[in-house]
C-alpha cells in the first residue's frame, strides 16, 4: 500500500465538495484493511473508511486522519439448491453486480439497480429501494471487528438490520470487507411490492415481472429522478436522498396529520402521503414535506439547491461549499420541525462536519 498525505476528497465523491484527506491509502484486500487500520490505532489517528462517494458529505476542512479507500474485488459463486450464495469483495461496485445478478438469472436486487456506491456499504445502511432492502438477500457479513483486532463472520439475522440502518451503522466497531447474498436462481419471475414501480410496470402491487424488465424499469424511474450517476445530469451531483424518510407510530401519524391538516395542506381529497410498514408503524415522505415548507424542485439559484427532478436531493451546481449544502440543509431540517414537529436526519454520512 503507498501512503499519501493530502489528498483531496471533493474528486472521490458525486457531490463533488469537501476537502482533503491528512493521510489517504487504498485497500485492495483483506490484509491491507487490517494494516491501514493497526497504522492508523497506532498513530492514534481517526479512521474513515471511504467506498463509492455516492452517500457521504465531507466537510471543508476535510478529514483530519488516515481515509481508506475500498478497492478489493472479487466474486464468488456457490449453487445451493433454487438459490445461489453470491460472495462479494466490499470493493466491487454494486450496480455492475446488480447487472451481472440479472445477465446470469438471479434473482432478488434487481429492485436496487441504479445505485451508485460499492457493495460494502450496503449493509451499512441497509441500503433498499422500490420495495427490496439487502437484508432480504444478505446471510453473511465479514468484516475487521475493531475490539478484538481481527476478521468476524457476522449472520444476516445478527446485523440487526432496519429501515435505513443496521448494527454497523453509528459505529467504526466493524470495517465490511465482503457480503455473501443470498440470490434466487429458479427461472421465475419476481414479485413487485412497490406501488410507483407496479404502476410503471403496468401491474397491480403484488404481481410479478422478469427481473430484467423490473431492472429495466427502475433504472428509468431513477434516471428521471436524477438518481443515476450521470456526468450529463446536473441533477445527480448529489449524495442521493439527503433525509431519511421518518417513520412514526399510530400517535405520531395522528399528530403529523392534524398539523399538516391545519396548515391547509392536506385533506381527505389530497391526504398527507404514510406507507405502513411492519410493528404498527408508518413511513412518511420527507419529500412531500420539503416540497409543502417552501422548498420546491429546483429551490435554490446559487451554488447548491434541491433537485429540479427529486425534492429529497440536494445538489451542488458547481463553485460551492460543504458550508452552503449544510447551510440549506438545515433550514430544510428547521422548517420541517417548525411545520409537522418532526426532527428529520440526514442519509449520508457526514464526514469532518455535522448538520
Amino acid at each position: 500500500m503507498q501512503h499519501r498525505a493530502s489528498v483531496p476528497l471533493a474528486p472521490m465523491t458525486t457531490l463533488g465538495l469537501g476537502g482533503n484527506a491528512a493521510r489517504f491509502v487504498e485497500a485492495a484486500s483483506d490484509d491491507d484493511v487490517a494494516a491501514a487500520v493497526r497504522d492508523a490505532e497506532a498513530k492514534r489517528e481517526p479512521l474513515f473508511i471511504l467506498g463509492g462517494g455516492s452517500n457521504i458529505v465531507v466537510g471543508d476542512d476535510g478529514f483530519d486522519g488516515l481515509v481508506v479507500r475500498m478497492a478489493s474485488r472479487g466474486i464468488h459463486v456457490e449453487r445451493d439448491g433454487d438459490r445461489v450464495i453470491v460472495d462479494v469483495a466490499a470493493g466491487e461496485p454494486w450496480d455492475p453486480f446488480v447487472a451481472r445478478a440479472v445477465d446470469e438469472g438471479w434473482r432478488g436486487i434487481e429492485g436496487m439497480s441504479g445505485i451508485p456506491g460499492l457493495v460494502g456499504a450496503t449493509p451499512m445502511q441497509n441500503v433498499g429501494a422500490y420495495g427490496e432492502e439487502v437484508a432480504d438477500t444478505i446471510v453473511r457479513v465479514r468484516a475487521f471487528d475493531r475490539s478484538v483486532g481481527g476478521f468476524v463472520d457476522i449472520d444476516g439475522a445478527d446485523c440487526g438490520f432496519a429501515y435505513r440502518t443496521s448494527k454497523f451503522k453509528t459505529t467504526d466497531r466493524w470495517i465490511v470487507v465482503r457480503v455473501a447474498f443470498a440470490l434466487r436462481a429458479d427461472g421465475g419471475e419476481s414479485g413487485v411490492r412497490y406501488a410507483e414501480l407496479a404502476k410503471a410496470l403496468a401491474l397491480r402491487e403484488g404481481g410479478t415481472a422478469p427481473a430484467r424488465t423490473i431492472r429495466d424499469t427502475v433504472l428509468r424511474l431513477r434516471r428521471a429522478k436524477g438518481m443515476v450517476v450521470d456526468a450529463a445530469d446536473s441533477d445527480s451531483v448529489s449524495a442521493g436522498s439527503f433525509f431519511v424518510n421518518p417513520v412514526v407510530d399510530d400517535a405520531g401519524l395522528r399528530d403529523v396529520e392534524r398539523r399538516a391538516r391545519d396548515a391547509g395542506l392536506a385533506s381527505d381529497d389530497a391526504p398527507m402521503p404514510r406507507f405502513a410498514m411492519p410493528g404498527g408503524r408508518w413511513k412518511l415522505s420527507a419529500g412531500w414535506m420539503i416540497e409543502r415548507v417552501g422548498f420546491p424542485k429546483g429551490f435554490g439559484g446559487g451554488h447548491v439547491g434541491v433537485s429540479r427532478k427529486h425534492a429529497l436531493a440536494l445538489v451542488h451546481r458547481g463553485g460551492g461549499s460543504t458550508r452552503e449544502l449544510l447551510d440549506l440543509a438545515r433550514a430544510i431540517r428547521d422548517a420541517i420541525h417548525a411545520r409537522f414537529g418532526l426532527v428529520i436526519v440526514p442519509e449520508p454520512v457526514l464526514v469532518g462536519c455535522a448538520l
